[in-house]
């Protein structure tokens, strides 16, 4: 089925998920991830607010050709924004406050006279999203499986290629890094975008490597349907969020594999864009995916998705959208319990019928002649779980049923990128020569003294 991508369509509204801006003093387990404390900085703040400005030009000016029809003042039956509220909650709930308050400016149009004659503007309203209740945001943290994901991933073989051309460069480290762990595990910037687009993707479609944005699914794939439905008020679905769902959500939509975006860390308040649309024609809705790498990347780029059912270009239709994405999302509590493997936390102690989690990462690591044929997304050595499909009940329900028929497909083995510009086009050199590419550049860079830290 082909959709119309003429930019006579429609924006009937957006569904967006922005990373979080500038912060200082973050630190996290390169193992199980779980997060250290850190807080949000006014140059952090700013680059949300900047975001929001540019959204608010985009798509609640009139005068825009992406308007679409909102209302410029707060309106909350028209607006969803969530943050994840997990380690780093305090940084992702304070860039979701700043990209609001760039997205809907203060104004005392917007006001009520109370009965004292008081006047009061109105608030933005942010649910936060506490892992522990609602894994919709963070459902990569704590999950066992995941953990023997990443474990694999550190002893495949092209991990421990990488690792040993690293070699010398890491050996130059130390003096730079005040004793902090100088291996790939725990690595910057071309090599750590190796490294978390390796843990934070999976060569099949459902695999738990994308479990960072399968939690996020339902909410999204609700959104999009509740956007098209004239009926609802819904024009702008926001998800404040870490980098990680990103490269799951580059994987799965297949723009790494199509080599349109690097896979790796996006820069501090990237945003990708949903633009749910009604073409000129007056068919079903469709999707058009927009992407801009942060505050030094002044346009909305959009790009063609590859995924199980679609293969072509411009506009996806959206119920080919739904088919490929239902049967990927994790739905309740008790779901994302079984596919994490996960008997304890997060409430899955109360449930039934959870298989116990696979031997520890640390194990893991430490038995590598178990792991070595690994590869990144490989996970035939992890024990296997019980991946309920979408249930319209059970513990912690995280979305609304979703109905569309299953379709069931593998996508291709992914190739995983280095530190490309943004924009670059496919390259045909494999992985590991560019990553290598980019150690050497890195090795002269320190024996020069030109070394610079950069912050995840």
């Amino acid at each position: 089925m082909s959709a119309d991508t003429s930019d006579a369509s429609e924006v009937l509204g957006i569904v967006l998920m922005a990373r979080h801006g500038d912060r200082r003093g973050f630190y996290q387990d390169p193992l199980t991830y779980t997060p250290s404390a850190t807080s949000i900085t006014p140059l952090g703040e700013q680059e949300e607010f900047a975001l929001g400005n540019f959204l608010r030009s985009t798509y609640l000016n009139p005068k825009s050709p992406t308007f679409i029809g909102a209302s410029e003042l707060f309106n909350q039956s028209q607006v969803a924004a969530r943050a994840d509220a997990g380690g780093e909650g305090g940084v992702i709930f304070d860039s979701a406050i700043a990209l609001l308050q760039g997205l809907f400016p203060p104004t005392p149009d917007n006001k009520d006279t109370l009965a004292d004659g008081k006047t009061v503007v109105a608030p933005l309203g942010v649910e936060s999203v506490e892992p522990n209740e609602d894994v919709s945001l963070e459902g990569f943290t704590s999950c066992p499986q995941l953990d023997a994901h990443t474990a694999a991933f550190y002893n495949s073989s092209q991990f421990l290629a990488v690792a040993n051309a690293a070699a010398p460069f890491l050996a130059k480290l130390p003096p730079f890094l005040d004793g902090r762990d100088v291996t790939l595990v725990n690595m910057a910037r071309a090599l750590a975008n190796f490294h978390e687009y390796g843990v934070f993707s999976d060569v099949d479609f459902s695999g738990i490597g994308n479990i960072a944005f399968r939690t996020m699914l339902p909410s999204v794939l609700t959104a999009f349907q509740r956007i098209a439905n004239a009926s609802d008020p819904l024009k702008i679905h926001y998800s404040a969020i870490s980098y990680k769902p990103f490269d799951s959500l580059f994987n799965m939509t297949g723009v790494v594999n199509l080599g349109e975006i690097p896979g790796g860390v996006v820069s501090y308040a990237a945003v990708v864009v949903f633009e749910v649309r009604k073409p000129s024609h007056g068919s079903e809705p469709v999707l058009r995916f927009k992407f801009k790498n942060g505050t030094d990347d002044n346009t909305l780029h959009t790009y063609n998705l590859k995924f199980p059912g679609w293969s072509g270009k411009g506009d996806v239709p959206l119920s080919t959208f739904l088919s490929a994405f239902e049967p990927a999302a994790i739905n309740t509590t008790t779901q994302w319990c079984n596919v994490c493997g996960q008997t304890t936390l997060r409430g899955c102690a109360d449930l039934k019928g959870v298989p116990g989690p696979p031997t520890s990462i640390q194990a893991l690591l430490e038995a590598p002649s178990a792991m070595s044929s690994a590869s990144a997304g490989d996970t035939s050595c992890i024990a296997t779980y019980n991946s309920d499909r979408i249930s319209p009940v059970g513990a912690g329900f995280l979305g609304a049923g979703l109905s569309l028929a299953v379709v069931t497909a593998l996508i291709a083995t992914l190739m995983l990128f280095g530190l490309f510009s943004f924009g670059s086009k496919k390259s045909k050199r494999s992985n590991n020569d560019i990553v290598i590419s980019d150690l050497r550049e890195a090795n002269l860079g320190i024996e020069k003294g030109a070394m610079k830290a950069q912050d995840l």
